[in-house]
Order: C-alpha cells, then structure tokens, then sequence
C-alpha cells in the first residue's frame, strides 16, 4: 500500500527588514521571491519608513495585493515629520529594546485574523533578530538573511574573538588587515555598536538558516570556513538576477526607494557610445564634506570622459549640496547631475564603463550583475572588507585614498577608462557576470540553495 505524500499547506512568511534604505531594498527582493514560489508575504515597514515611502511614491507604493500585504511596526525613536535619515546607532539599538512586544502582536493578530494564512515562518535581517524569540515561541522557522557579503559577515563572526584576545584571527580570509575590516575601531566590549554586533550575531548562529545574496563561485573560501562554524548558510544570490526572471506583474515592479528615480538619465545613456561613461553613486547613506563634494566635482570634470553623477539631497551634512556654476559649464554635455536613479537598470546599460561606488553590498551586487568594475571610496561598516576583495580577491575594482583629492581622481578614472589594466578589469566583471547568471539558471548554485532553503526550512509539512 502507497503512502499519501504528506500535506503541504499555505505557507505565510512574515518578512522583517532593518529600517534602512539598502536593508528594505534587498529584503524586498527576497519576499517577491518567496511570493513569486508560492508564499503568502507579510512585509513588515518600521512606520516611519512606511510614511517617508508614501509621502515619496504614493498610497499605492504599499498596495500590495491578495498574496502580498504591509504591516506598520514602531521604531522606539522620536516621531519626526521630515524626509531625513535616522541615526544608523540610535536605530540600531532602539529596534533591539523596542519592537519585540509589537512584532509579537503583529504574528497574534494575523493568526487569529481568520483572512490569512497562519503565519508558519519568519525571514528577518541579521540585525533584526528579536524575531527568533517570536518564531520559538510559535514553534514556526526562523531564518536570518544578511543583506551584506559573506566575507563581512565572517568579519563580523569574529568580533567576540578579538574581543577576548585582542587580536585577529580571521579564518577564511587569508592577506586580510585591520585597515580591510570595519571601520569600527575598537576592542572595547562595552561599546554600545560592538556590543550590539556581538550580540546580533551571536543571536543568528540560533536561527533555522543563514541566508545570504552571495553566490558560492564568489566567496568560495569564506563561505567554507563559515558552513564549517554553521552548515545552514543558504546562498541564493545575486537576487538582482533572480527578480529579472519573476513573471510580470504589479508586485514585480514594486520599489522602495525613498527618491523619485530620475528615468530620464536612461535617455541620457542611450545617446552615449558603449563603454563610454562612468557612473558615480556613493548610495543612501555615505555623506560627504563640502569640500569632498568639490574635490570628486573637479576631478570628474578633468578627465574630460563622460559621467553621470547621482547626489542625494542629503549627501552634504546639513548643507544644501551646490555645485559651482563654472563646474557645470565645464561638464555641459558629458556630464550628468541626477538626484537618485533606478541603479539596477544604470548598471546593466551598456553605455557605463566603470561605477565609482562607496562599497555597499547592494551596490556591488548590482554592479558585478552589469558586468561593471568599480572604483572604490569605502566609507564604514561593511565597506572595507567589501572593498578589500573587490580589488584583491575578485580584481574588478581599484582602491581611492580616503583623504579625496581632485589629482588622484582624475588619475585613477583616467587609467580606468583608458588603461590597459582598466580594459583587463572589464573582461574580469563581464566573467564574473556570466559565473552570477549561471548560479541562478536552473540548476545552478544559487537556485538549488533556494530550492533547499524552502524545502528544507521554510515549509512546513503536516504529515
């Protein structure tokens, strides 16, 4: 007598992102993955973030559809009216004492809705882990994603370590210094952001799964050494490339920038030669001095190659980003000033050369998905590390001194654009390019991580 195969219901996951910009933005690929294999997908905004995002997109920006619904959760910081970007620090530790009780209520109220599925598995950021304790106490899976690279999250594995020893001892990550590694410069334990580190990590190792938008041809040797401390670290990315293979539909087009994309620079592109421009973007957070802001002004401008610039309205610390008038009559023509873009469909366009990028995970994915070398400006957290194995491991990318000169820029871009060490880094991201579109083909690393991800944690079966 044939067994019945065991009964597979609805699955409902909550998704739980960090409220920040890149953290939502990669969050968001993973629940229209999810959504796009057959799940119910709760997405859960911090309120501040749910009201900057209709403010700047629309009601319709939260919509979402039968299969694909937003839920609201409290911060613990001040109320504030203004588009302005929070405190990474004071955000941090405000979500790890402040949001357990309202997510708790968030799962209670839609278990007991009757209109949706009952929730049966939580997939939340790596520093978002006060869901673990909410997961346990429903008996439902529990999964950690970290929208960083996984030879960052192995830096960050080992702060405990440097704590106790005060040295480093970085398993998997051969040639690599303190100068490669976060910016955060300390070895004291009582440190408010170490601490918190230590602690999120620490949480994580007590997650069903690790997941992470890396793919295993990339971070090989890290991923190694890192499944031998924890074997369920699923890699699944780079999800840019999967998203792109998602059906059409209003959920697939969805965004969650906080600016208005710009899209007429797409028009702006499409009438430059290939491989001609250089695309400049230092992302959501990183800001620069006024004088910094002038310095890569007339750098750019010197090296006489075609450019387009993205500067947030926030870019410059409490001043108005304002750029000189003979800087705009130098640049007239080649140059293109934008305040945010659509990066993904910026980076794939064939007319960019090289991308000048302050290092963070999404912008690299985005970028290696191009086939587009970097220039490299890191700035803090994750960064370094990133920048560090761009250069060194995967050598698609060339390193810029903190201390910005106008001299240094105009050299390094030039020898980009124009050198022969510049076109070899080119060949390099376009093969780096094809190995990240093989691991998400059918088949391939990336997709059989996910496959496994889902059937062997994410569903739950009732036999």
């Amino acid at each position: 007598m044939e067994l019945e195969p065991p009964v597979i219901e609805k699955q409902h996951v909550i998704c739980v992102p960090f409220p920040a910009q890149s953290h939502i933005n990669a969050m968001m690929q993973v629940a229209k993955l999810l959504n796009s294999k057959g799940f119910y997908v709760t997405f859960v905004l911090t309120e501040f973030f749910h009201t900057r995002l209709v403010r700047s997109r629309g009601p319709d920006s939260v919509k979402g559809s039968d299969e694909f619904r937003f839920e609201t959760i409290t911060d613990g910081m001040e109320s504030s009216e203004e588009d302005t970007t929070q405190d990474i620090r004071k955000l941090c530790l405000s979500t790890q004492k402040n949001c357990l009780s309202p997510f708790r209520n968030i799962v209670t109220k839609l278990n007991q809705s009757g209109n949706f599925p009952r929730v049966s598995c939580i997939v939340s950021d790596g520093i978002m882990t006060f869901t673990l304790r909410v997961s346990e106490e429903y008996g439902i899976p529990g999964v950690v994603f970290w929208p960083i690279s996984a030879c960052s999250l192995m830096w960050f594995i080992h702060f405990p370590e440097m704590i106790e020893r005060g040295i480093l001892l970085l398993k998997g990550m051969r040639g690599m210094h303190l100068k490669d590694c976060s910016r955060m410069r300390t070895t004291d334990p009582g440190n408010t952001m170490l601490k918190f580190m230590v602690e999120e990590i620490q949480n994580s190792f007590k997650a069903s799964a690790i997941v992470l938008n890396t793919f295993d041809d990339l971070e090989h040797e890290v991923l190694s050494a890192m499944r031998s401390i924890y074997h369920r670290v699923y890699t699944i990315g780079p999800l840019t490339f999967h998203c792109r293979g998602m059906p059409e539909s209003s959920l697939k087009s969805t965004r969650t920038n906080l600016w208005i994309e710009e899209t007429e620079c797409l028009k702006w592109l499409d009438k430059q030669e290939a491989a001609s421009v250089l695309y400049v973007n230092f992302g959501s957070l990183a800001s620069l001095t006024c004088q910094q802001l002038n310095e890569f002004a007339w750098g750019l401008a010197n090296t006489k190659h075609p450019f387009m610039w993205v500067i947030r309205r926030n870019i410059v610390i409490d001043v108005q980003a304002i750029l000189p008038q003979d800087f705009m009559t130098e640049i007239e023509g080649r140059g293109l000033i934008a305040s945010w873009c659509p990066q993904e469909e910026v980076l794939s366009h064939p007319s960019i050369a090289w991308f000048l990028t302050h290092c963070g995970w999404n912008s690299i994915v985005e970028s290696i998905c191009g086939g587009v070398p970097m220039i490299c400006w890191p700035q803090f957290g994750d960064q370094p590390t990133n920048c560090r194995y761009i250069c060194n491991e995967w050598g698609i990318g060339v390193e810029i001194s903190n201390d910005v000169k106008r001299e240094e820029i105009e050299h390094v871009v030039r020898e980009a654009m124009e050198g022969e060490e510049g076109m070899e880094m080119r060949l390099k991201a376009m093969k780096w390019k094809e190995s990240a579109e093989n691991a998400t083909r059918q088949g391939g690393s990336s997709s059989t991580n996910l496959d496994r991800l889902i059937s062997e944690v994410l569903q739950l079966r009732h036999d």
